[in-house]
This record gives C-alpha cells, sequence and structure tokens, in this order.
C-alpha cells in the first residue's frame, strides 16, 4: 500500500464519501487505520518533509487500487515512523552552541564601537552642521535683505513713470476734449456754407450764375470737411494713444502691484527667526519649483514695462503738439475761407446793387418813353380819324359827279383832282396806318423791355435779399478763434 496526503488531509478516496474533519481525535485514530476509507490528515509520527510530502499528494490512488491494499499492509508502514521522529529533534551540537555564544560575543563588542564612534562622529556633526546652518541663515537673510533693496529700488522707478504717465495721459485727455470741442464748432462753419449756398440755389433766371461767391463758399465747404477729417484721425489717434497709455500704465500698476506683495512677503521672510511664531514645516516645499523668471528676465521684465511707458509717453507727447498745430492750422485755414467768401459776398453784392440800380434807371426811362409813344399812337389814331371826312367828301363828290348826264360825264380838272384828291388821301391814311402799326408795334416793345427789366430788378432784388439778409446774416456768428481751437 502507498501512502497519500496533502497540506490539510491525506485520506484513502472512495466514491461518494467526503472527510467531516482535518484532525480527528487520537482515540480514533486505531478505527480510522481499520476503515480503508479514511486515513489522518498528518500522522504525528511523520517530520515536516514538504518535498517528499509532495511527492506523495501528486499520486491519487483510484478506487480499485485503495480496494485491494489489505488493512495489515497499511498498520505495518506507520509502525516505523517513531523512530525516525526521535533521530530528527536535535538539531545543533554543543560546538555550534559555543560558536554561537562567541559570535554573540563579538557582535556585542563591535557594535559598542560602532556606537561610541558613531556618538563622536554625531557629536561632531552636530556643530558642525549648527555652524553651517547659521552661516546659511544669515546668508539667506542677507540675500533677501538684498532682495528688498531691489524691490524697493525698482518700486520707486515704477512710481515715478506711473506719475509721468499719469500727468501725461491727463494732459493727452484734455487735448483730446479741446480737440472734440473744436470738431463740434466747425459743424456751425460748415452748416452755415451750405445754407449759403442752399439760399444761393433759390437765385432766378440768370443769377442763378456759378460767380466766385459760389466758388469761395464750395472751396469754404471742401475746407471745412478736410478739417473736421484731420481732426477725427486725430481724434482716433489720440483715443488709441489713450488706451495705449492706459495699458501701459495698467501694466506698470500690476508690476509694482505685485512688487508690494512681494516686498510684503520677503520683509517677512526677512524678519523671520528660530523662535518666530507661525513658523511651521511644509514637506516637500524644496521640491516644488514654481518660479517663473530668473533675476536678470525679473529685472528686464521691469525695465521693458518703464521703457514701453516712456516710449508711450513720448508718443503721447508728439500727438499733442501735433494736435495743437492741427487746431491752429485748421482754425486759420478756416478763417481765411470765411474772409475770403465774405469778401467775395461784398464784392458780389456791390455789383448786383449796381446793376439793381442801372436796371431802374433804364425802367425809367423805358416808362417815359412808353409815355410818350402811347400819346404818339393817340396821335396817329386822331390824324387818321380826321382823314375820314376828307375822304368820305371826296368819295361823295365823286359818286355826285358820277350821276352827270351823258356828255357832261367829262374827265375834267375837278375829276382828275377829286381822283387826286382821294388817292392822296387814301395813300396818307395808309402811311399814318403804317406809322401806328411801328407805334403799336415800338410800344409792345417797350412794354416787353419794361416787364423785362422789372423781372430782372425782382431777380436782383431776391439776390440781394439772398446774399445780403439771408447770407451775411448768417455769417456774422462765425466761431471765434479760441472756440476753434477748442478752448471754450
Amino acid at each position: 500500500m502507498e501512502l497519500l496526503g496533502s497540506t490539510h488531509t491525506a485520506t484513502y478516496t472512495r466514491p461518494g464519501m467526503k472527510s467531516t474533519n482535518f484532525l480527528p481525535a487520537i482515540s480514533t485514530m486505531a478505527s480510522s487505520y481499520k476503515n480503508p476509507h479514511f486515513v489522518m490528515s498528518q500522522s504525528m509520527y511523520l517530520p515536516w518533509r514538504p518535498s517528499s510530502y509532495l511527492r506523495t499528494a501528486s499520486a491519487v490512488p483510484s478506487i480499485g487500487v485503495t480496494s485491494r491494499i489489505s488493512p495489515d499492509l497499511i498498520q505495518a508502514k506507520v509502525s516505523r515512523f517513531p523512530s525516525n521522529r526521535t533521530a530528527l529533534f536535535a538539531c545543533y551540537t554543543p560546538v555550534d552552541w559555543l560558536k554561537s555564544n562567541h559570535k554573540n560575543y563579538m557582535e556585542s563588542e563591535s557594535l559598542r564601537h560602532s556606537a561610541e564612534r558613531l556618538r563622536v562622529d554625531t557629536a561632531r556633526l552636530i556643530q558642525d552642521k549648527e555652524q553651517l546652518t547659521r552661516k546659511t541663515q544669515s546668508t539667506t537673510s542677507k540675500n533677501i535683505g538684498e532682495r528688498l533693496n531691489d524691490i524697493v529700488f525698482w518700486k520707486s522707478e515704477l512710481n515715478h513713470e506711473i506719475e509721468n504717465m499719469i500727468g501725461e495721459t491727463n494732459a493727452l485727455a484734455e487735448v483730446k476734449k479741446r480737440l472734440e470741442r473744436a470738431l463740434a464748432e466747425t459743424e456751425g462753419p460748415l452748416q452755415v456754407a451750405r445754407e449759403c449756398l442752399y439760399h444761393r440755389e433759390k437765385r432766378m433766371s440768370v443769377d442763378l450764375v456759378h460767380d466766385k461767391v459760389e466758388e469761395d463758399l464750395i472751396q469754404e465747404v471742401e475746407s471745412i470737411k478736410g478739417c473736421q477729417e484731420r481732426m477725427r484721425c486725430s481724434l482716433d489717434a489720440a483715443n488709441s494713444q489713450l488706451a495705449s497709455n492706459r495699458a501701459a500704465q495698467h501694466e506698470l500698476d500690476r508690476d509694482i502691484n505685485d512688487k508690494l506683495i512681494a516686498h510684503r512677503i520677503d520683509d517677512k521672510c526677512h524678519y523671520l527667526r528660530n523662535t518666530s511664531d507661525g513658523i511651521s514645516y511644509f514637506r516637500g516645499v524644496e521640491n516644488i519649483d514654481a518660479t517663473v523668471s530668473m533675476p536678470e528676465s525679473w529685472a528686464k521684465f521691469t525695465d521693458n514695462n518703464i521703457l514701453r511707458s516712456q516710449n508711450e509717453r513720448a508718443a503721447s507727447a508728439k500727438l499733442r503738439h501735433d494736435i495743437e498745430t492741427l487746431l491752429n492750422m485748421t482754425s486759420n485755414e478756416m478763417w481765411s475761407h470765411f474772409n475770403s467768401v465774405n469778401v467775395a459776398f461784398t464784392n458780389r453784392l456791390s455789383e448786383v446793387a449796381d446793376a439793381k440800380n442801372k436796371l431802374q434807371m433804364h425802367l425809367a426811362k423805358t416808362l417815359q418813353e412808353i409815355f410818350q409813344t402811347e400819346m404818339l399812337i393817340e396821335a396817329l389814331k386822331k390824324a387818321i380819324q380826321d382823314k375820314e371826312s376828307p375822304l368820305k367828301v371826296a368819295h361823295t363828290r365823286l359818286d355826285e359827279r358820277t350821276r352827270r348826264p351823258n356828255v357832261e360825264l367829262c374827265r375834267d380838272s375837278s375829276q382828275l383832282r377829286l381822283v387826286s384828291e382821294v388817292r392822296e388821301i387814301d395813300d396818307t391814311i395808309q402811311r399814318l396806318q403804317e406809322r401806328l402799326w411801328e407805334a403799336e408795334k415800338t410800344l409792345q416793345m417797350l412794354v416787353n423791355t419794361k416787364v423785362t427789366l422789372e423781372h430782372d430788378l425782382s431777380i436782383k432784388a431776391n439776390s440781394l435779399f439772398i446774399d445780403q439778409e439771408k447770407c451775411m446774416s448768417m455769417r456774422k456768428s462765425f466761431p471765434s478763434t479760441p472756440r476753434l481751437v477748442g478752448y471754450t
């Protein structure tokens, strides 16, 4: 029979049965040997031998084999274990015991010497490290103090630059307000010039002429528009420059605020001592590198901010000077065109007034001539009417003489004279009627001329009213030079 086992139990197997206990009682061990279907998990007579144990556990006997093993063979096989157990319990010899004690003595002495050297070296190390720690802490405090001095220096530079930038920004804002006021003031002259052009379009007939006044007014409108365009460009540039100034000032403010915080923190660190309150452990903080700059880049950052602010201030000062020049130039230009238009208006008014006076003189003469022509027409009509009676007499005489009988119808001198008289009167009447027609035609032409002169006089009066009453009255309200440069 072959013995089977495992790390927990070793039994003889049989289909349909399973062991219900792992370590059976000693009193029941004999009965388990007699029953081929049970075996105790681990024999008390066997030593602990994993290799042989696992080897025996790897073979699982079949049902047929276990059923043919005799219980006598099992008893004979197990009966040899007690003698082996007694021999294996004694593991060491006296020599091993002595060597172990000697080894412990030597290790104890070596450890004592090592501990003594450790104490001496540690005391020296503690003293050296204490001096090194104090020196390092002093150096660190000195470095923090130097850092504080650097921060104070750059803070003063930033404060000085911020004050200069605030002053420049305020000056530019004031010039910008003047420019806005000057731009608003140009709307009045522009509106006046446009109104003058609009009113002059109401001139009538031949007076609706493209004269020097209109040319100067158009030039004035174009000049004012050009001035406004340049002012708007300068205003946009001023707004952009103000934004740049504020951006540069914002960077300076942010930089100085950061330096104030850094100064407060470094000042607190500079005055921290080993006996100060609030000191504590922050494990791993030395491994955290949260820095974003080096001393060179730190100083260069502030220097760049100051340099940018200085450049913006220089650009702002130049823009202010340009705006001042522009205001003076536009004021002079608008005044020049204003005076030119006024001179043209004065000359034109003089021309129109002179033309009107001449028209009035010609109208008076025309009226006089019309009166005389009318008198002539009346005289011609009366003369023609006066010729009707002699003509009737001559016609009557000739008619009566046609009634003479027979040979009495003689073409005598009387007959010839009557015929001649009739023809003379007819010719006279015809000549008078022709003259009457000419007089009436002349009268009609004079009347037409009178109408034309009167119409032309109304045109001139309208032109004078437009130029003098409407245009020149509006142009009296041209802004003054201080208003054109934005002071008021």
